[in-house]
């Protein structure tokens, strides 16, 4: 079973590698070959100055690239050989490009801040900068929250990768080919929908590709409540397709809505595959461009010519796991054979890749313990370092062709408890038998964010308790400036910090006593996790074609294992926040849904907050194990101080700023607790 070629696509591409790596070949011929700038403007948010750096201002355009589908490196990309091509035999495609920069960049650092995008929008500045901006267009002086970035200097960049990204609300987006076959006709295959519904309103489950056929006997709808549940068909007669054009379906009769707490499998005959691996070139080729380039061939004048040392990329999830298959599928290396990215800076991408250099992909997919496990992200490898797989037969890594081509970049991986339960991103930590690697590459440290969820939210939701808010903002924007003295003078960063199963900190998720979350009345544990799972999706998915589908189970032979809690079920290991050293509260990086239909399922990307009892008296009464308020913080001068030196301990380890020690100290200064 693990030697079957047809349950790993990485073999074709890892065979592909080699030919190339081996091969004296011409550096690729991929680059942007023409700007067009839309907008200027000059001073951007407001006219505000940030520190010594001053004024930024905000240019906007799009981005015209252009590769070699002949290129060995670039026949990586499923479906270029199908792509139109220009009259110099190039494939084509265009990017929004997003700039902000110092009006004088002499005043800036002379590095570029590339947000890789999550599905064309740009998170960094609630993440990097505090700000409480929700548009793409942070614009005005509140948006650009503690001006963090800005102050550093940093030139930040953002442009479209995502092909299916939906357009609108400022999105940045990218236009890549449809495929076609040889003689011009449309190609036809097999592709798959889930529609998550978790309201009573939902009325119809739109297509990412248009239907070929109208005729519902070539496709199948189904429900089912879990994951492992067996699915029930939906008669034909019970559901159609919206309109002609074949881009939504919808339960009959018309106006019948989704049922609440089900998860909907929709597979049909689509048509007009995009060639969604050209974002990856994208990537590679707009921060080669803007690094290093001058002009376009038109001589319209790089707005960063001249300003740039070093380029280190952000992302948050999604994009981030396409940076790993960026990687993987050697695209660091630039059409000058230099390398395009120099710090790959990851936040909650676990150990999995993306669904985009397939036909028929989906950018947006993304697995986690109940929805879209049957989408190919959960697949070998799962670590940057080359390793043998004993499940798969395959002997793979992340940095395989950047290894071989001197371009590899330096990476951080930083990972909430969420990816541990929603993703099983241990599987990247230990070997197939569980044991914890100890070859991490030079060039990469992991950094696990105790008891932090994979997306900071408040109130329930769709949970049965309140959502964990704890987010990661103190400890990147530390990271970046470790990032940066490793990158531009070999200062090494700290040491990795993860669970580990040696220590007793990575354990199964069951039984409870054993993984340590304390019995709390009204809050249910039940192990739920994303489990260690092999599928087989058909003998052409090694060339990035699913044929199978949904996809055969084989097993679920890949370790699946948790950080362990204290007895508060705060998580014992990694970078514990002052929020997780010195609690009110148990935080958590799973959760469970409230829907009663919903099986206590995982309830996605959220975490819990457990507030613990303000008295003894309080928690007594309640049966709850966990010392109340009172009995943790006798005197508010204790609260503070014990804060202050979580706080200083942190920095001490270069893993929080000054700026945000004294924020932390001030808050517990304003806090009631211990009066």
């Amino acid at each position: 079973m693990s030697g079957s070629t047809h349950l790993n696509r990485r073999a074709w591409l890892a065979g592909a590698s080699l030919a190339v790596l081996s091969a004296a070949i011409a550096p690729a011929e991929a680059k942007i070959v023409k700007l067009e700038i839309t907008k200027v403007e000059k001073p951007t948010f407001e006219g505000t100055s940030f520190g010594t750096v001053g004024q930024y201002e905000k240019i906007v355009g799009r981005a015209y690239g252009e590769v070699d589908p002949k290129d060995p490196r670039n026949a990586v990309i499923v479906d270029i050989d199908k792509a139109p091509k220009n009259a110099r035999g190039m494939v084509e495609y265009d990017t929004d490009f997003y700039i902000l920069k110092p009006v004088d960049l002499a005043k800036g650092n002379h590095r570029l801040w590339f947000e890789i995008n999550n599905r064309g929008n740009m998170p960094s500045f609630p993440q990097m900068n505090d700000a409480r901006v929700t548009n793409n267009d942070p614009t005005t002086a509140s948006d650009a929250g503690n001006g963090y970035l800005m102050r550093q200097g940093y030139a930040i960049l953002e442009a479209g990768w995502d092909a299916t990204a939906p357009a609108g609300n400022g999105r940045f987006t990218i236009h890549v080919p449809v495929a076609k076959n040889p003689d011009g006709t449309p190609i036809v295959g097999p592709s798959m929908e889930e529609f998550v519904v978790d309201d009573t309103k939902t009325m119809r489950g739109r297509l990412t590709y248009p239907a070929a056929s109208m005729d519902k006997a070539k496709a199948t709808l189904t429900v089912r409540t879990r994951y492992e549940d067996k699915p029930e068909i939906v008669p034909a007669e019970s559901w159609q397709y919206t309109d002609e054009s074949g881009k939504a379906i919808e339960l009959l009769p018309r106006g019948t809505p989704l049922k609440q707490g089900s998860l909907y499998e929709f597979v049909y005959q689509a048509k007009d595959p995009l060639v969604g691996g050209l974002g990856f070139a994208a990537i590679r080729d707009v921060a080669s461009f803007f690094r290093s380039a001058k002009a376009d061939t038109a001589g319209t004048a790089n707005p960063l010519a001249g300003a740039i040392q070093y380029v280190y990329t952000g992302c948050v999830s999604q994009p981030c796991r396409a940076m790993h298959d960026y990687l993987w599928l050697g695209f660091n290396q630039d059409e000058s054979g230099k390398k395009a990215i120099d710090g790959i800076q990851n936040w909650v991408a676990g150990s999995t890749g993306i669904f985009v250099n397939y036909r028929f992909g989906q950018g947006g997919r993304t697995q986690r313990q109940h929805i879209a496990r049957w989408f190919p992200e959960f697949q070998m490898p799962f670590t940057n370092q080359v390793i043998d797989d004993p499940i798969s037969g395959k002997k793979d890594g992340r940095l395989a062709r950047c290894t071989a081509s001197n371009t590899c970049p330096k990476i951080f991986e930083v990972n909430s408890a969420n990816e541990f339960w929603s993703k099983d991103m241990a599987v990247g930590l230990v070997d197939a038998k569980g044991r914890d690697r100890t070859d991490e590459p030079a060039n990469v440290r992991t950094y696990f964010i105790a008891s932090l969820p994979h997306g900071a939210a408040r109130g329930k939701g769709i949970c049965q308790q309140n959502r964990n808010p704890l987010g990661p903002g103190v400890v990147l924007r530390a990271l970046l400036v470790d990032m940066d003295q490793w990158v531009s003078n070999g200062t090494a960063p700290p040491v990795s910090r993860v669970p580990r199963v040696a220590d007793g900190t990575l354990v199964p998720p069951l039984p409870q006593a054993g993984q340590g979350f304390p019995k709390l009345t009204g809050v249910t544990y039940n192990g739920r996790m994303h489990t260690g799972d092999l599928f087989d999706y058909g003998p052409q998915f090694d060339k990035g074609i699913l044929t199978t589908l949904p996809p055969k189970l084989v097993g679920t032979p890949y370790p699946a294992l948790v950080p362990k809690t204290d007895a508060d079920g705060n998580d014992l290991a990694g970078i514990r926040i002052p929020e997780v050293a010195v609690p009110v509260a148990t935080y958590t990086g799973w959760a469970l849904r409230a829907n009663p239909s919903g099986g206590n399922d995982g309830c996605d990307a959220a975490g819990q907050m457990i507030d613990f009892a303000k008295t003894k008296a309080e928690r007594e009464a309640s049966g709850d194990p966990r010392p109340s308020l009172e009995e943790r913080h006798p005197s508010h001068d204790g609260y503070v101080n014990a804060v202050s030196a979580a706080a200083n301990t942190l920095e001490s380890n270069r893993l929080m700023l000054p700026e945000d020690v004294q924020a932390y100290t001030e808050r517990a200064q304003d806090s009631a607790i211990g009066k």
